[in-house]
C-alpha cells in the first residue's frame, strides 16, 4: 500500500506534517529522551503543491538514504538520528530524532549552475550577491562551491533566494558564518563520495537546528537525497543545457509540457500516468543503490 498519510502510532500523536514528512511527538517521556518520530511518505511535490498521485518506495528511500548519508558526513558535523527502531506500521520509513529548534534558513550548496541559481545569474550576473564569472551556462561547474541561502517557505509558498548578508542580520553573523562553513564543508565531502559513485552533486540543501538543551548545531531534516539534491550522470555531464538527473525532473516535465495543466490557474495538478510514476521511482532506486551500494532493503 502506498504510505500517503498519517498513521495512528500507539505511544505516539501525530503533531505537524510537511509536503513529504509527518511529524509525531511521543506520549509522555520516552527512554530516548527528547525525541520526535520523523516519517517519510511517499508523497511527491511540485511546483509547490503536493500531488495526488503517490511514488510507491520513495519514503523509504528518503529515509534510508539520508541514514546512510548521516553515516558518512558524522565527522563534520553532529546529526539528529537516534534510531531507526520504529513501529512496524513505519518500518523504513520512520526515524526517532532529537527534537531541534529548527534554524529558518535553507543552507543551500551549488557547484554547478542550474535552476534558479542560473535563472538569477542569466538577469544579474550572480547568484545570492555572490558575483560568478561571465559566460556560465546551464550545467557548468562552479569552483568552489558556492553557498546560496534561502528562506523556509511554508507549503504552498516558494523558497527565496537570499544573500548571505540578509542571513546574517536574521540569525547572527557569526551563526550565518557557523552554518556557510559547515554546508560548504558537507557539500564537499558528499560531492567526492558521489564522484566515487559516478554521480555529480550539482546543488543540495541541508538543514540545521540547535540542541535546546545545549545550544549544539546538529544537522536535521533529510541529507542528500533527490528530494533535496540534483544528482547528475558524471558520464553524461555536458554543459549548455538540463542534465538528465536522479530526482523527480521527470515529474515536473510532464506537468509543465505534457499535462495540459495551466500552473497560473488555481486547479490542482492532474494525478501522474503510470509511466511518470514508474520512471520517477527507478530513478529514486538507483540514486539510492548506486551511492550506497546496495539494494533497498
Amino acid at each position: 500500500m502506498h504510505q500517503t498519510l498519517p498513521v495512528d502510532l500507539p505511544g505516539w500523536t501525530h503533531v505537524a506534517g510537511g509536503k513529504v514528512r509527518d511529524i509525531y511527538a511521543p506520549e509522555g517521556a520516552h527512554p530516548l529522551g527528547d525525541v520526535v518520530l520523523i516519517v517519510a511518505s511517499d508523497r511527491i511535490s511540485a511546483f509547490d503543491h503536493v500531488l495526488a498521485t503517490p511514488i510507491p518506495d520513495k519514503g523509504r528511500v528518503l529515509t534510508q538514504l539520508t541514514a546512510w548519508w548521516f553515516e558518512q558526513l558524522a565527522g563534520i558535523v553532529p546529526n539528529h538520528q537516534v534510531s531507526l527502531d520504529v513501529p512496524d506500521a513505519v518500518h523504513g520509513r520512520g526515524m526517532i530524532a532529537r527534537r531541534l529548534d529548527m534554524v529558518p534558513v535553507e543552507c543551500v550548496a551549488r557547484g554547478y549552475l542550474t535552476g534558479s541559481g542560473l535563472a538569477e545569474y542569466r538577469q544579474t550576473g550572480e547568484v545570492c550577491g555572490i558575483r560568478l564569472a561571465p559566460g556560465l551556462v546551464d550545467g557548468s561547474r562552479l569552483a568552489p562551491p558556492i553557498f546560496t541561502p534561502a528562506t523556509k517557505a511554508a507549503i504552498g509558498d516558494h523558497d527565496e533566494n537570499v544573500s548571505f548578508e540578509v542571513v546574517a542580520a536574521s540569525i547572527g553573523q557569526a551563526r550565518a558564518a557557523e552554518l556557510r562553513d559547515l554546508t560548504l564543508s558537507l557539500y564537499r565531502r558528499a560531492e567526492e563520495i558521489a564522484r566515487e559513485r559516478g554521480i555529480l552533486l550539482a546543488d543540495t540543501k541541508f538543514e540545521f537546528g540547535l540542541d535546546p538543551a545545549t545550544g549544539e548545531v546538529v544537522l536535521g531534516d533529510e541529507v542528500l537525497t533527490p528530494d533535496s539534491s540534483r544528482f547528475w550522470a558524471a558520464a553524461t555531464w555536458a554543459p549548455g543545457g538540463p542534465q538528465p538527473s536522479f530526482d523527480k525532473q521527470c515529474v515536473r516535465d510532464w506537468l509543465a509540457h505534457d499535462s495540459g495543466w495551466d500552473r497560473r490557474s488555481d486547479a490542482p495538478p492532474p494525478p501522474l500516468p503510470d509511466t511518470v510514476v514508474d520512471r520517477t521511482r527507478d530513478r529514486y532506486l538507483d540514486a539510492y543503490e548506486r551511492l550506497t551500494g546496495h539494494r533497498l532493503p
